[in-house]
């Protein structure tokens, strides 16, 4: 039983690692929320197949010890389907350098990933901003 709640507690916190938090950008039309997984997610605004118009910028950050880059990429998307976009921007993500993870380590602190993007809502093809 004891080893079951470690269990249950580890994947509690490994599941909620990485916090995103949004900005709102100007004034944009309320949209219903989007499934996380029908949220796209582009490296940069060249791959977004159509015009799009920004919501939010995304701002996230996790422990770079229980943080894998999949965990933040759906913490963006996750928000960005909350706030009704449909696509996710990636502008940087950065990682601690090797003297932070070395501290780190030794002052039994994490060390943050931190990744920042834009929600969009991309425009279906048949539909005028």
């Amino acid at each position: 039983m004891k080893h079951a709640v470690i269990a249950v507690a580890a994947a509690a916190l490994l599941a909620g690692c990485v916090s995103t938090n949004a900005v709102r950008i100007g004034v944009t039309p309320s949209r219903p929320e989007v499934p996380t997984d029908r949220v796209l997610f582009y490296r940069t605004a060249e791959q977004v197949p159509g015009k799009y118009e920004e919501i939010a910028l995304l701002n996230s950050e996790g422990s770079a010890g229980f943080t894998s880059e999949s965990g933040m990429v759906n913490s963006m998307k996750k928000k960005a389907g909350q706030l009704g976009a449909n696509a996710v921007i990636l502008d940087a993500v950065s990682e601690p350098g090797a003297g932070a993870r070395v501290a780190g380590a030794f002052l039994g602190v994490g060390v943050p990933r931190k990744g920042k993007a834009i929600a969009i809502y991309v425009f279906p093809a048949d539909e005028k901003k």
